[in-house]
Order: C-alpha cells, then structure tokens, then sequence
C-alpha cells in the first residue's frame, strides 16, 4: 500500500491507494473513529452497486458499523438538486445525526454528489471517498463537491474534505475500457501541469496503463494524487494556485454542458480542452512543442483530440461564460508554458477562443 496525505492543518487526511484494501475497510473506519452507534449513509451507482456494494456493506456489518445505501443511476445526470432532495430524505428516514459520516463508494459523480449531501445535511458530516475509477483519483481528492445546474456544471457545491480517500485498485479491474481511457486523461493532466517527467513515464506506459497492469496503475494513480494533493495543500479553495488543475477544463467543462452530459464523458471533454488549451499557448508564443506532444500522448490513449462538427460553437461560447472560471467579463485559461508548467492567463481573448474551437473542430 502507498500512502500520501494532503496537508491542511487540522483538517489534514490520508490518500491510501493499494490492490485489496477494501478488504480493511472495517479496520481504516475503526482508525479513523468514525461511529458505529450513528448509521452510516452508503452512496453509489447502478454499476457500482452491482460489482461491490454487497461486499462493502457486509464487511461494514462485520466490523460492527450500521449502513444503509442509497443507489442512483449511472451517469452525471444524476447530479442535481433533486436527487440531492432524494438522498437526504433517505438519510433523515435512517437516522443520520450529525455523527454520522457519508460514504462516496463510485466515481467522480457520486463522489461530487455524496460530497455534496455530506456537506449540506446537518450543515455538514463527516465524509469518506472509496473511488472505483481511475477519473476519481482527480476528483476524489481535494473537497470540492457538487451538483450541477442545466446551464453549468459543477456551479451549486462546497469544499468540503473527507475523512480519507480509501483507493482499491483492484475495483478498477471492471471498468469497461472507456472508463479508463476517461479516467486516464486526468492522469495525464498532472504530468502536463506540474511533472514533465511523469508526462513522459504516462506515454511510455501507455500498454501497461490501458491494461490496468497493477504496478503501473498503482504507480500513475500515486503520482497523479500526489501533484493534486501538493497544489490543494497549498492552496484549498482555489484563490490562486490551485486553478492550474483545471487544464482543459474551461472548453471541456463547455462541451460536457453542450453535448447533454452523455455524448462526451469528462475526460473525453477534458481531452479536447488540453488540446484547445495547446493550441492556445501557440497564441501566447510558446513551444509548438506543447500542442504536438499534447496531442500525441491523448490519441495514444485512444482519446478524442478533435471537437465534434455538430455541436454549436455559439452555445458552446455561452456554457464558457457560465463557467466558474469566467471572471469579471474575462476569460480565464490554464495555458501551458512548457510540458510540466502552466500559468493562469485571466486576459484571453473571447475571439481566440471562438477560433480555437472552430480549429479543434478541423482537427485530424
């Protein structure tokens, strides 16, 4: 087992990644004193819940905790308001207290959304991420929480962080292999961000990683959460530093909006957003180097590089202005400066942009 922490003073907690630690669920609940008086709130997905919900509540049972579990259908849809409403009735029937902890057993969107609850019910309870995917290794860490709104994604939530990041790498062996390619694209973004080095460890196990090969996989997924771990610790509710995590993020976020949450998964959005976001730089003069090995290491991956012709540059430019990163009538862009360093650049040019989107619409 490898272990990182993310250091935020008193409200500091663990990142356990390893193959087969679920096995201890009981005992890391027992060290990290959570309550087997209060119940507990399970929450996860259709798919999740059929490969290893049954496992998770029977070792809890046998480590002498209560449950109950509340399961939502797959997909980001299942962000929102009303299921939110959903869940805390469920809790409020089982008797959470202000004891009780929420537990995100899922992806990124039932991490968000049981973060989320966790965050609201009672003004806020305490939390424990156990990710099945590879996306989550990104989302899980860090306390933001969220639901989404029609018009914008991610724009009602909270920071609000765990107890622990609880991360199995043997649950990652059921993901169908657009789970992990998904998953994979928010791994590469760390590289890009803050490591040259594992951007070129990344394309250099691209075999190893798509096969789910353990040692690779424990070693991506280490190195991944340690960059998202490093910049949330020194900057947790994203003042400054901690914007440099949302490469991509701006167009991708867009698409995601525009596509109705389905067409594009996050890290398939996301992929294009890098490469807009490469393309962007060349705007700023730098390397031509960054886009052409940006978009190299994403088609390895089997990732998409190109923007889909049909959706509307129009209603993707309005999904911009709706983000969060939009501020004060600017846009706000993570533009990579070199392979392994980015800067914020709050003075980008809303016409750039509409350009780079008709650009990564022509893309090969």
């Amino acid at each position: 087992m490898m272990e990182l922490t993310v250091d935020l003073g008193e409200r500091s907690y663990p990142i356990y990644i390893g193959e087969g630690i679920l096995d201890n669920i009981g005992s890391f609940f027992e060290k990290h004193g959570l309550s087997k008086i209060s119940p507990l709130l399970i929450v996860t997905d259709s798919h999740v819940a059929e490969h290893h919900l049954p496992r998770v509540e029977q070792l809890l049972r046998q480590a002498g905790f209560k449950a109950v579990s509340y399961v939502v259908k797959a997909g980001e849809k299942a962000k929102s308001l009303s299921m939110l409403e959903d869940i805390v009735g469920v809790a409020l029937d089982a008797g959470l207290d202000r004891k009780s902890a929420v537990v995100a057993l899922g992806g990124g969107v039932v991490g968000d959304l049981a973060g989320f609850v966790a965050a609201s019910y009672m003004r806020g309870v305490r939390f424990v991420q156990i990710p099945t995917t590879i996306l989550a290794h990104d989302s899980s860490v860090g306390g933001k929480v969220a639901v989404n709104h029609p018009k914008a994604k991610n724009i009602i939530g909270a920071f609000h962080q765990p107890e622990m990041v609880l991360y199995d790498t043997a649950t990652l062996r059921t993901l169908p292999p657009r789970d992990v390619r998904n998953g994979l694209s928010e791994m590469i973004k760390h590289g890009l961000i803050w490591d040259a080095d594992f951007t070129a460890w990344c394309e250099d196990n691209v075999d190893k990683l798509l096969a789910l090969d353990s040692d690779a996989l424990q070693y991506g997924l280490y190195q991944g959460c340690k960059v998202k771990a490093t910049v949330v610790s020194q900057d947790e509710k994203e003042n400054d530093l901690r914007a440099i995590l949302n490469l991509g993020h701006t167009i991708g976020h867009a698409l995601e909006a525009v596509a109705g949450y389905g067409e594009l998964v996050h890290g398939e959005a996301i992929s294009i957003g890098m490469v807009g976001a490469a393309k962007l730089a060349q705007r700023f003069g730098y390397p031509e180097e960054i886009y052409t090995v940006t978009k190299r290491i994403l088609k390895k991956f089997g990732l998409p590089t190109k923007l889909p012709e049909h959706l509307n540059t129009d209603e993707i430019m309005n999904a911009m202005m709706h983000d969060k990163k939009f501020k004060e009538g600017k846009m706000v862009f993570i533009v990579p400066q070199a392979i392994g360093k980015v800067e914020i650049r709050k003075d980008v040019s809303a016409d750039w942009v509409r350009d780079i989107v008709e650009q990564l619409k022509r893309e090969d």
